[in-house]
């Protein structure tokens, strides 16, 4: 080796040096530096330098981790270098101070037990005087863009900037501005081991700009934070001096501070001991807080929300019967039953000093006035009236509140309404209670039977508020289209049923009401539009078909509007009154025939009843005979109790043929489909099943079924005619339909006592319990049976029949 490096001016082009790898730095020609070198093999390299030439080769470690680097945790280029200084350090660590002068290759490396010797050959390529000129401009652009990198990089000296001014060689300047940059050593080993100038001239301007770019961004960001603080510590400085001189004003000794008015608020708010000991647990927290920390926002804000709370503030409930008799009648027509309960309530409270407010659950079609019922009950009582709408409420939380581990928690929307109206025995209205749903949030459901259990609700605790509030001197009011609500909630509140509005109910509804309001609310006055009772009638019978009033609301206001419109065209002298001839003219077309039911008796076809959520409706029944072998097809997206109904039809059906006069073998030779019309609209439940059976007989007899009859009952496989429910909205529909004849289960008379007089004066209602009295009502004759089956169907007919009408009233 020495031999080879006798003369320390040249390198042969393979000779062999010493090593030495370095942790997270590249050394380049030119570059002085001082190294720490503590591993042993390193220490050896150095020694074995100094020992020659004192030239070392350094090349970077590709992984810093490694302790004892092998051949291939090395770069192949590195720097050779020249030892100007070597000092030892009493710690057995050597200071070096090297400066690197040419690149080198490594070719391959023998190593010893003491150190790494590389073969290595000198890389500095020739320039190529054809490219002079460019590589002067690249030097010339390399320097204006690192004038820009020192000038933003606080951590260079401007110093650097006058060296590297006067270094004439593009090469050397090149390195020198790569030594002091701050790249990844991956980013200066690709430096290094550039060996065409002009390449690395470019590559090395593409980095200084790309850090260019990434320093004016931590600038900007830099900028917006400093900005930031001294806003806040500019406010925080102005409030404190604000408050220093109006003390010296003497502004504050009327006006306490924060503390001493969350103080007082605590000391007025009437709270029980309990959640007083927590109001001034959490004060005393705040007091030892900064007023500017996280902490202290979420500290003040539960103790905002828990003094707000109307602990003791309440209503006077008025008592006076007559007075709330009439703001009943005054607000809502019908309705007895509610009206009844509500007048209940009142007189036993004169009674009782405390009466745990009553569950009232409203169910009823909508448009029936569930809500302004709400209303009215708050105004006859004197409450405050809050609403809160359960209709797609998922989260527990909306009742119970948010605890306060979470950012941004709150209580729930009963606390909150509470603080809202200010008192604690306001009417509260759950809205459509039936429409909550549950998710993996929770269920709201579970979360309302506390609040809606009279033995319970004393002790309520919301999740944010962490302490008790009594519940039971709200009167809670729910309102519900079904009920389709769990049945431990359901079980908690008094149900009330609101039925459909009859046909008279809905004309004195309009008259009382909606026109009025529909006049003002668009703006006409009562001189000057007027619809007349026969007009509204009109509209109810052929634009709409509801429960409720509101699609009769929507036509009046139509009315008005096209009269507003009118007269603003063109003004006419005195009031323009609606009569039924021009309902026409402004509502178009007629959407619905009145009732109607089918006009001719029709083979196979029965009219049903049913009842929706939206009040009762007239369902046909449709029965075909076609040849085939016996197979029942039923359609009209019809649900499991419905088909149990038709195969119950059938068995009465087939256990009665040769008395109906019908082939006893005719499952065998035909095939029978049952049609319930409308498929889209999803049909279930019982009271179908003597329309099924109706329909059967027909269309295997031929007879004709009475277009003028409609039908509703369960039936049992001895053709025993049992009881349905919905039997108001049912009779209703039938009415709206214009039937003459409905015929209703035995079981059912007691229910008629509920029916308006008006109604059961225009139906012929008549009570059956079998069903060879609705086949002798519904069809056009009776069959012609076969021999003795004639006699056995007349005495059957005849001692079961008789119970018309008449008779209903007779009881």
């Amino acid at each position: 080796m020495k031999q080879n490096e006798t003369n320390p001016d040249s390198l042969s082009s393979h000779a062999l040096m010493p090593m030495l790898p370095l942790r997270d730095v590249v050394v380049y020609p030119h570059m002085v530096i001082p190294l720490f070198v503590g591993r042993e093999k390193s220490i050896h390299a150095l020694d074995l330098a100094m020992q020659s030439n004192k030239r070392i080769v350094l090349v970077a470690q590709k992984n810093a981790e490694v302790d004892d680097p092998q051949t291939q945790d090395v770069y192949m280029i590195g720097t050779l270098a020249n030892i100007l200084q070597l000092l030892r350090l009493p710690d057995g660590t050597v200071k070096v101070l090297v400066e690197g002068s040419q690149r080198v290759g490594i070719h391959r490396f023998t190593e010893t037990q003491d150190c790494f010797i590389a073969e290595v050959s000198l890389l500095e390529p020739a320039l190529d005087q054809g490219e002079t000129q460019e590589i002067q401009a690249l030097v010339r652009s390399l320097l204006n863009t690192f004038d820009q990198y020192v000038k933003l990089n606080k951590k260079i000296p401007s110093e650097v900037l006058t060296s590297v001014s006067g270094i004439d060689d593009p090469s050397r300047l090149a390195d020198t501005i790569a030594a002091h940059m701050a790249l990844r050593l991956d980013e200066k080993q690709k430096v290094l081991e550039m060996q065409d100038l002009r390449e690395r001239l470019e590559h090395l301007l593409t980095l200084v700009e790309g850090e260019i770019d990434i320093l004016q961004v931590e600038k900007r960001i830099r900028g917006r934070v400093k900005q930031q603080m001294e806003k806040s510590q500019r406010e925080y400085y102005l409030n404190e001096q604000m408050k220093a001189i109006q003390k010296e004003l003497g502004d504050l000794e009327d006006a306490p501070n924060e503390i001493e008015e969350l103080t007082q608020r605590i000391e007025k708010a009437g709270m029980p001991k309990d959640a007083k000991a927590k109001a001034r647990a959490e004060l005393n927290k705040l007091k030892m807080m900064s007023p500017m920390s996280a902490e202290a926002t979420v500290v003040r804000n539960y103790i905002d929300w828990l003094v707000g709370v109307p602990w003791k503030k309440r209503s006077k409930i008025h008592q006076d019967l007559a007075l709330a008799e009439s703001i009943l009648e005054e607000d809502h027509y019908g309705l007895e039953k509610v009206k009844e309960r509500i007048l209940e309530y009142l007189a036993v409270q004169q009674r009782a000093r405390k009466l745990k407010g009553p569950i009232l659950c409203l169910v009823g079609p909508p448009g029936v006035g569930k809500t302004s019922l709400g209303r009215s009950i708050a105004r006859t009582t004197n409450r405050k009236f809050v609403r809160m709408s359960l209709g797609g409420v998922r989260d527990e939380a909306e009742i119970r509140g948010h605890r306060r581990t979470y950012i941004g928690s709150m209580p729930g929307k009963i606390v909150q309404n509470l603080v809202k109206v200010g008192v604690r025995n306001p009417l509260f209205l759950f809205d459509e209670i039936d429409k909550m749903s549950m998710d993996f949030r929770g269920d709201p459901s579970s979360a309302l039977l506390e609040v809606l259990d009279p033995e319970q609700n004393n002790t309520f605790n919301d999740h944010y508020l962490e302490v008790d509030f009594d519940l039971s001197d709200i009167m809670f009011v729910a309102t519900a289209n079904s009920l389709n609500i769990p049945p431990p909630l359901l079980d908690r509140m008094e149900v009330i049923r609101i039925p459909g509005y009859t046909e008279d109910e809905k004309l004195n509804i309009a008259i009382r009401y909606l026109v009025a309001k529909q006049l003002a609310s668009n703006g006409l006055r009562p001189e000057e539009l007027e619809i007349t009772a026969e007009a509204l009638l009109d509209i109810i019978r052929f634009y709409t078909r509801e429960a409720g009033v509101r699609n009769l609301e929507r036509e009046i206001a139509k009315i008005c509007r096209k009269v507003v419109k009118e007269i603003t065209l063109k003004p006419v002298e005195g009031k323009i009154v609606v009569v039924s001839e021009m309902v026409e003219k402004y509502l178009g077309v007629r959407r619905f025939r009145y009732g109607l039911a089918e006009e001719q008796d029709q083979v196979g076809q029965v009219t049903g009843l049913a009842w929706t959520e939206v009040g009762g409706e007239l369902l046909s029944v449709e029965a075909a005979l076609v040849p085939g072998k016996g197979k029942l097809i039923h359609t009209g997206q019809l649900g499991e109790v419905m088909q149990e109904s038709i195969h119950a039809a059938m068995t009465v059906v087939r256990s009665r043929a040769k008395a109906l006069g019908i082939d006893p073998e005719f499952y065998q030779k035909y095939d029978l489909h049952i049609h319930v019309p409308e498929g889209a609209t999803p049909k279930d439940g019982p009271s179908a099943g003597i329309a099924m059976c109706t329909a059967l007989v027909s269309a295997l007899t031929q007879i004709p079924v009475r277009s003028s009859v409609a039908m509703t009952g369960e039936i049992t496989l001895r053709g025993e005619v049992l009881p349905i429910g919905g039997l108001k909205e049912k009779l209703l529909a039938a009415h709206r339909g214009s039937i003459a004849t409905v015929l209703i289960p035995e079981d059912n008379r007691k229910d008629l006592v509920e029916i308006p007089e008006n109604i059961l004066e225009k139906l012929d209602i008549r009570v059956v319990r079998w069903i060879d009295q609705v086949l002798e009502i519904a069809l056009q004759s009776l069959p012609v049976v076969q021999s003795g089956g004639e006699a056995d169907l007349a005495e059957g007919t005849a001692a079961k029949t008789g119970n018309t009408l008449e008779g209903v009233r007779a009881h």
